[in-house]
């Protein structure tokens, strides 16, 4: 049996290349850049008006005259127009380009307008009401990082830009396994010795989250059938993410049928909980990963955020940020297993708080869906306090 670090660092010397492709703008939401993105011109790329008023020329107007006619009118979308007589004005548009020979915007609410002629009731600050050109971004400019998730927010930035297409980061095809002759489809009733399947179709939602379309398979505690089983998956996807048939029960046929199929095991029982029999492989021929949880749902979703995650944010090169919280309670963690605990959390003092969520143990699938993450204990002789910072895993 290894420590937590010990099995989080194996995990991280056996990343995948995955690649990278091309996919329309559109669909590329959710996933990550592969390329830098440069801005193709000025961003705003003129002056832009920023109130629906008048442009003036500051020196010829402000304390010099005191109706100004309007010569023209500029709105969003026409040509630059200019400024003919340098003590009139032209009614703009939010959005318009700036009139030539103007330089300053005054908005509606301040003017009053009657025959054409305008009067100015509110002081006047040069340049006022101008989103000038470049102010924003300089053609050429770095605007986006490769290794940014593309959000709502990304789209428009690359909308804006002429991305019609995006390099991103290739996802791998991936494999989610449960086994065990208690399990289900969701829509069957189940007899009393018999439980919905869950582990598999929670690990795919997760997966969905990162744009990866998982495939799902059910394997039942028969070893020849768990041989054929894997034996496909293996040369079918990049990652097998297995729950159930790990631990020391009579039908937990994984590691035995992973050896018969070539699998070379890196470890396999982590001083951990939950997820201490956790089996971690890799098949070299096929370039296949394979991650082997235990059954027990809250031991699956922990330890697909503690171990698959970072293996494929590492694959993709992409560095993780640690998170700390403040406690809100005292625990004591005593040797030698490293503890996960469910939290649920909030912010005081600008500060995250966490607090255990109340469970019956790594078989309590409801308490999953009251957590916000788990929050990372090691062993050791005196307890946390209250206000301490500790590791904090996000789930949501």
């Amino acid at each position: 049996m290894i420590t937590f670090k010990e099995a989080l660092q194996k995990v991280l010397e056996h990343p995948l290349n995955l690649g990278s492709e091309h996919v329309p703008l559109m669909d590329s939401m959710g996933r990550y850049l592969d390329e830098p993105i440069y801005a193709d011109r000025n961003f705003p790329p003129f002056d832009r008006v920023t109130k629906d008023g008048i442009a003036i020329q500051f020196d010829a107007v402000i304390g010099k005259v005191e109706t100004l006619r309007i010569e023209n009118i500029a709105s969003a979308g026409m040509v630059q127009c200019t400024l003919q007589d340098e003590t009139a004005c032209i009614e703009v548009m939010t959005g318009a380009v700036l009139p030539k020979h103007t330089d300053t915007v005054i908005m509606y609410e301040h003017l009053t307008i009657e025959n054409n002629r305008v009067t100015i009731n509110e002081t006047v600050t040069k340049g006022q009401n101008i989103h000038c050109e470049g102010s924003d971004e300089s053609k050429g400019t770095q605007i986006l990082s490769e290794g940014t998730k593309i959000t709502p927010a990304e789209i428009g930035v690359m909308a804006s830009v002429g991305k019609s297409n995006v390099l991103v980061k290739k996802v791998p095809r991936v494999c989610s396994i449960a086994t065990g002759n208690e399990l289900v489809d969701v829509d069957v009733l189940p007899e009393p010795h018999q439980i919905r399947k869950s582990n598999s179709l929670t690990m795919v939602s997760a997966l969905s989250d990162l744009r990866i379309e998982g495939s799902s398979l059910h394997l039942l505690d028969d070893k020849k059938s768990i041989e054929d089983g894997l034996s496909s998956a293996l040369r079918e996807n990049d990652v097998l993410l297995l729950s159930g048939g790990v631990s020391k029960g009579k039908f937990d046929f994984i590691p035995e049928v992973m050896e018969t199929l070539g699998v070379e095991q890196l470890f396999h029982r982590v001083a951990q909980r939950p997820g201490k029999p956790f089996w971690f492989g890799i098949h070299k021929e096929f370039n296949t990963v394979i991650f082997s949880f235990p059954g027990n749902p809250v031991s699956t979703f922990a330890n697909y955020h503690l171990y698959f995650l970072p293996w494929l944010f590492r694959s993709w090169g992409i560095k993780i940020e640690n998170q700390f919280a403040k406690l809100t309670v005292e625990l004591d963690i005593k040797p030698p297993l490293t503890r996960f605990i469910q939290v649920s959390t909030h912010w005081q003092d600008s500060c995250l708080q966490v607090t255990p969520v109340v469970e019956n143990g790594s078989g309590d699938l409801t308490s999953l869906s009251r957590a916000d993450g788990f929050i990372c204990l090691e062993p050791r002789d005196l307890k946390y306090t209250k206000g301490e910072l500790v590791s904090f895993i996000s789930t949501r």
